[in-house]
Parts: structure tokens; sequence; C-alpha cells
């Protein structure tokens, strides 16, 4: 990650770590998101779903999840000047670059042209913040005084953990409730909260399955002996199925309490996007796609792919057009 997007937050600790996350609050904050990108997400989402009202059929990952989660990180990231699709391509190709490793050259090649679009688009927003400042993370870090390219870093960073993973648990979320009529119809009827279906999904599928670390210090758990300097996997998906904490954990289940999970991470890693996320997804993608499509149901075999990150890769589904709700 460091050597191809450069050194951002996630991989610093102490005190340089917090200098950066406290830069980036103004930006990533319950509030901000609550008075500021709320109410534009709000109208994306109902001007993307009056488009999809012309249909009667679409690819949820790709006509809608996609789209809103792009339209949200573009207001969130400053990068208003960058297509929905671009934004998608940048992403996955610098989380395949991070994952590349095999080293094969034109992974890393790929992951290269990424950053370089990105910070194209930087580039181009620059004047316009500077005349026009924003509650933007780009605006909020310059205004802070952030060396440039600390800026740059974090921007890919948000960009490849902002992107990818609300996309996927807005389509994931949909095929588990569609998959599980009951369950949705509780949802639907007020018995249960899309906050409850946010965090029952992020522990059942956990589109964050890994997160990769470096040992500081010698240390044996569980009778394993890891040495400072090597490198592990922390599984946040295998540890949403800890029968230690969850019964039947393989079961999709809104009414269990999902408490012990962490799909966030926790302390202070903590991922700085978690407002943003959940309120994307239990404010405005999820109830507003069952608002609008009453009958939405799958069409066709929906695939996952991935364990580091994992999602499905397309959602067939139809619904009625003439539906009075879109």
């Amino acid at each position: 990650m460091t050597k191809l997007m450069g050194e951002n937050l996630m991989r610093k600790d102490g005190e340089a770590h917090m200098v950066e996350r406290r830069a980036l609050f103004p930006a990533l904050s319950p509030r901000t998101m609550r008075e500021i990108w709320l109410p534009q997400i709000e109208e994306k989402a109902d001007n993307l779903l009056k488009l999809l009202s012309n249909k009667s059929s679409c690819d949820l990952v790709r006509d809608y999840a996609m789209v809103i989660s792009a339209e949200t990180l573009k207001l969130v990231t400053g990068l208003t000047n960058m297509a929905p699709a671009e934004l998608d391509r940048v992403s996955q190709g610098m989380i395949d670059g991070c994952a590349n490793y095999a080293g094969h050259p034109e992974i890393e090649a790929t992951c290269h042209n990424c950053t370089a679009s990105i910070d194209q688009h930087i580039d181009e927003m620059l004047p316009t913040l500077k005349k026009n400042p924003n509650k933007s993370a780009l605006c909020v870090m310059l205004e802070a005084g952030l060396p440039m390219e600390s800026i740059r870093a974090n921007i890919k960073l948000i960009i490849s953990g902002g992107q990818n993973e609300p996309r996927d648990a807005i389509a994931g979320a949909a095929w588990a409730l569609l998959t599980h009529p009951a369950q949705r119809d509780r949802v639907l009827s007020g018995a249960a909260t899309w906050g409850a279906v946010f965090d029952e999904y992020l522990r059942w599928m956990s589109p964050i399955g890994m997160s990769p670390r470096e040992v500081a210090q010698d240390a044996t758990i569980h009778g394993i002996h890891l040495q400072k300097g090597d490198r592990v996997f922390f599984m946040f998906s295998s540890a949403g199925h800890d029968e230690a904490y969850f019964n039947n954990p393989e079961v999709f289940d809104i009414t269990r309490d999902t408490g012990p999970s962490i799909p966030f991470g926790a302390g202070p890693h903590f991922c700085g996007g978690a407002a943003v996320a959940r309120a994307l997804i239990t404010d405005v993608a999820l109830p507003k796609l069952f608002k609008a499509c009453p009958d939405l149901r799958l069409t066709g075999p929906v695939p996952f792919t991935g364990w580091a990150f994992r999602g499905p890769t397309k959602m067939p589904v139809a619904w009625s057009p003439q539906s009075p709700h879109i």
C-alpha cells in the first residue's frame, strides 16, 4: 500500500496517525454526515431511482450500488469531477495492487494508472476548492496544512476503502433480504431496523474480510510464536463467525446481538468512514431502494467473489415499472 499509494494515515501510528486523523475528522464526522452529506446523498439516490424507474430490470451492483456509493464518495473526497465508473475503476485497481502479493507487473501497472488518475483529478479540483471551500476530505486536509503527499495518499486510502465496500454491502444486504423473505418482511413492517440489517450483514458476509499487519514485537499467542517483522492477517470474517460469541454464526439473522463483531476494526485505527458508510446504507441506499421497488426480486444467480474484499459481482433484479412508489 505504501509503495503504490503513498504513506497514508492507516500505515502510521501514535501522534503521526492522530495528526492526520484529526485533520480528516471534519469531513467524516457524524455531524457532517448528517447535516451536509446526507441531504445531498438522498437527492442523488432519488434521482437515480427515478432513472431506474424507466426500466423494469437492472444489475443492482452496477446500476445502483456502485453508482450511489461513488456519488457519496465524490462528495466526501471532494473529487466531484470524477465519473462514478472511473471512481469504481480506480478503487478496484488500487485494491488489486495492494493485494498483488505475487508481484504481477500488469496488476502493478494498472494500479499506477489508477493512482495517476486520482492525482490528476485532485489537481483539477484544487483551484475550485481553494476558491469555494467545503467540508470535503481534500479541502479540510488542505486547510489543516497537511503536506501534499499526505493529502494525496489519504484521498487514495479513502477511495480504496470507501467505494468497493459500501457498494458490496448495499448489493449484498439487498441480496440477503431477498433470499430471506421473512427477515425482509420484519424490516419492511418496522419490526426490525435497517441498522440491524447492516450490522448483521457485515458480521455475516464481512465486505472487508482481512487486514494485514506487521508484528511490532515478539509475542506468543495461544502457543503460536510471532517474531518482530512477521506478517499476519487479522481475519474480521472469521471473527464474525466465532462460535464463542455467536450462535449459529453461518445463519443470517437480523434479530441477533452483533455487539461483539468488529467490522470496522477497533482502537486508534477504527474506520474513520464508519459514520458515512452507516448513514449511506441504513438511511438512504437500502430503505429508498425497497420503498421504490416493493416487489424487487432476483432474476438470476448472484455470484460472490473475494475474501479480503468480498461482495457480489452482479445481481440481476426486476420490479414492476408501473409501481407508484418510484
